[in-house]
């Protein structure tokens, strides 16, 4: 028998937090998030994405033990942009089984449906900071901080269900050289004469960074992402979030961020020390020791993620990436860094892919996004009902 509940008290949020732990035990390449982020994402004084968003979390039982977990989530603030009537589905997690599988997605839909929607997507978090697509190549390499791992079966529960691709996302390891190739700084440097730009990672300590151009950065990030797949700008209160954890998690050493002649920011480049780790080790919860672990790993890191560069729209092909790319490569070469992936990348967007162009790399991960009519979805359950299939 399979079972759905909606989450509605602290202790079953813990569950829905808890049980990807339980389902990947066993599994190395499975990385969590920070485990207090997952149980309070539907708490709006601790989630300040529910400004712009409604959010139910569901688990699934069969015969009585835990069989999955998903969210379903109404992102207003993107419906309203793209004059669309989507509901997400994220956090999706369940054991090998059809059944469970459309029991949790069902519950999405019912959602969807009583809030007036008329199409399901995901796996898409709260915006682009939020963990999002699914894993589709790359099962036998360890997840990074800001992406999800999912068993290989993920697929084939969504395909079996009527769902059809969406976006796709590429990731990268990156090859470190023996040395900063001469022709990049020689560039550099007359690209950064040419544009006036000025480098303000070095210039000040990072609370004083954060605090002077953080909001601005985020909104140069916001234009120079507009147009990707289900794209929704970061405002408000969800940018103190964001720039709190970039306090904490950046080594300005990996972080580059550039300004013109008017203290404008036109590009920003965010490499990230790996958590990987550190979070493996605690499970995710910070405490009692968990942050100690991961305080080593932001101090003196061994392997970093490409977190995200961007570049705005009007110097976008002018090469200014090269004079972000150019610093945080060196310091890697100085700090011994021993390997960079990038986090995923939209196959569509040849903008940002570009932007690394002078690097040697090589696709180890994809991961893609799935979308479904929900009329399709009732029709569906319909037919299966009338055919004593459901």
């Amino acid at each position: 028998m399979i079972e759905i509940r909606q989450v509605k008290t602290k202790r079953e949020m813990r569950a829905f937090a808890e049980y990807p732990l339980r389902l990947y035990k066993n599994c190395p390449y499975y990385v969590p998030s920070f485990f207090s982020d997952e149980a309070n994402i539907a708490d709006p004084a601790k989630n300040p994405n529910l400004a712009d968003c409604e959010i139910r979390c569901f688990l699934a039982y069969k015969d009585g033990a835990p069989a999955g977990r998903i969210a379903g989530i109404i992102q207003k603030k993107y419906n309203r942009a793209a004059g669309r009537k989507c509901i997400r589905f994220s956090r999706f997690d369940c054991i090998d089984d059809e059944k469970v599988a459309a029991a949790l997605i069902g519950a999405v839909e019912a959602y969807g449906r009583e809030a007036g929607m008329d199409t399901i997507h995901g796996p898409w978090g709260f915006n682009d900071q939020d963990r999002e697509g699914m894993l589709t190549e790359g099962f036998d390499r360890c997840a990074t901080y800001c992406t999800n791992y999912n068993y290989p079966y993920y697929e084939k529960l969504i395909k079996s269900l009527g769902f059809t691709d969406e976006s796709e996302w590429l990731e990268y390891d990156f090859v470190i050289p023996d040395t900063l190739d001469e022709r990049i700084a020689r560039i550099s440097e007359r690209i950064r004469e040419k544009f006036d730009v000025r480098e303000m990672a070095e210039a000040m300590p990072m609370p004083k960074l954060i605090r002077r151009y953080g909001h601005k950065a985020m909104a140069m990030v916001n234009e120079a992402y507009a147009s990707l797949d289900c794209y929704v700008a970061v405002e408000g209160k969800v940018v103190d979030s964001i720039l709190a954890q970039f306090a904490t998690a950046i080594n300005p050493r990996y972080f580059s961020i550039l300004v013109n002649g008017k203290d404008e920011v036109v590009g920003m480049a965010v490499m990230l020390p790996s958590l990987c780790a550190a979070l493996q080790k605690c499970g995710g919860k910070l405490f009692p020791f968990g942050f100690l672990g991961v305080l080593q790993a932001i101090r003196r890191p061994k392997e970093l993620e490409m977190a995200l560069i961007a570049v705005r729209p009007d110097y976008q092909r002018t090469g200014i990436n090269s004079l972000m790319i150019a610093r945080i490569m060196q310091n890697i070469l100085e700090d011994k860094i021993e390997k960079v992936e990038s986090n995923p990348e939209l196959l569509s967007n040849t903008a940002v892919q570009s932007q690394w162009s002078t690097m040697e790399k090589k696709v180890v991960k994809r991961r893609k996004c799935f979308t479904k009519g929900l009329a399709e979805s009732a029709a569906a359950r319909e037919a299966a009902a009338a055919d004593g299939t459901e």
